[in-house]
């Protein structure tokens, strides 16, 4: 299909709608609203269910029944609107049934502020709800990766029976970007063997239920949702480079971060400066490996992130000590540009090999950050 001009919030919506979506629940909050206010005009155009809930606490909860029945369900919302929601993906979680949740990232912590952030990734990825459950998380860095991403996340909810997360900031949410859609899937309900779409007599009751009072059935679940977890982690890691044959500085960021930090590769190269990056689409799961892969090449990383340093950690985790890592970043709702960026690859680049300006592999590299940021 040609190109069109779209609105980040926007082409998720109507992306879920060609990816099939059945039901949206939601309720309004900045900067993601436009997602809900889209859906609530499409939806009832195709005779699809839209529902603006009470709460969060309320969608996420309809979002639970829905997904029971085997339809394709989605919710949206933004940081403290999606810690609301904690509770239900546990139980969705606990259930095993597929789902798909949008954040778009707001400054915080607490209320915060309206602008583009990336402090949730720790909940997106390794927190949230209570107990031990996996979910895949997405992060788009473009209009066009928002929609791509959006149509995968059902199919990968489905597959793998679990909570599907996108995640981006407010700066994708709401910028204008030529993008491509897909054509409209029809709507083709599965009958799935788990889904409780009404036995009407023709087969046995089915029961789903995130409750196992026998320790030993609760334990299984775990283990089960362990093992579907080492299939997604086997298949289904995701990540761009960008000019990484010859670098030896490479750049981590994600979503926007990575996007702003492509453009002061691109300014460091023609420099002269040997720097590339590596930008994860799955953040969870993390392409470890294929960042380990690249200490063997790899001077120095740096790890940008509109953050005090939490996919850092995950870096950290990938290069197991091999090379040093630096970090910058900017929180609280501040995008960083790409001359900030620009400076830290410069800095990095005229310190000598063995010098302490780049960090040393078992030290905290946010310390001097915060010491350079402290000191501005």
């Amino acid at each position: 299909m040609p190109k069109e001009l779209w609105k980040g919030n926007e082409a998720i919506a109507e992306a879920a709608v060609r990816a099939g979506l059945e039901a949206y629940f939601g309720y309004p909050i900045t900067p993601q609203t436009e997602i809900l206010e889209y859906l609530s005009r499409r939806m009832p155009e195709l005779g699809r269910a839209f529902v603006q809930a009470e709460s969060e606490l309320g969608a996420i909860n309809m979002v639970y029944g829905a997904a029971c029945t085997g339809v394709r369900v989605m919710s949206s919302s933004s940081s403290p609107g999606v810690s609301l929601m904690m509770e239900g993906l546990s139980y969705i979680a606990g259930t095993e049934i597929p789902a798909v949740l949008v954040n778009v990232m707001r400054g915080g912590p607490g209320l915060g502020n309206i602008a583009p952030a990336q402090a949730d990734y720790n909940q997106a990825v390794r927190g949230g709800g209570h107990g031990d459950y996996p979910r895949i998380v997405l992060a788009p860095a473009s209009v066009q990766e928002a929609i791509d991403l959006t149509v995968l996340s059902f199919n990968l909810a489905e597959k793998y029976r679990m909570i599907c997360m996108l995640i981006l900031d407010g700066a994708i949410g709401q910028m204008m970007e030529p993008a491509e859609m897909p054509e409209m899937k029809p709507v083709q309900r599965k009958d799935f063997e788990w889904a409780t779409n009404a036995a009407m007599g023709k087969r046995e009751r089915r029961l789903l239920t995130s409750i196992y009072l026998n320790p030993l059935d609760e334990e299984q679940t775990n283990l089960r949702l362990l093992s579907r977890w080492k299939e997604v982690q086997a298949n289904e890691v995701r990540y761009k480079e960008y000019f990484l044959d010859d670098a030896e500085i490479i750049v981590v960021g994600f979503g926007t971060a990575g996007r702003i930090a492509l453009s002061a590769v691109r300014e460091a190269r023609a420099q002269g400066i040997k720097v590339g990056l590596f930008r994860p689409i799955t953040v969870s799961p993390f392409p470890y490996e294929a960042l380990n892969q690249l200490t063997g090449q790899a001077r120095a990383f740096l790890v940008t992130e509109m953050n005090m340093g939490q996919m850092l950690d995950d870096v950290l985790l990938a290069v197991r000590g091999r090379v040093p890592v630096e970090f910058y970043g900017r929180p609280g709702g501040v995008v960083p540009f790409h001359d900030e960026i620009l400076d830290e690859i410069q800095r990095i680049h005229t310190a000598p090999i063995a010098s302490p300006l780049v960090i040393a592999a078992h030290t905290d590299p946010r310390e001097s950050w915060l010491t350079r940021m402290t000191a501005a």
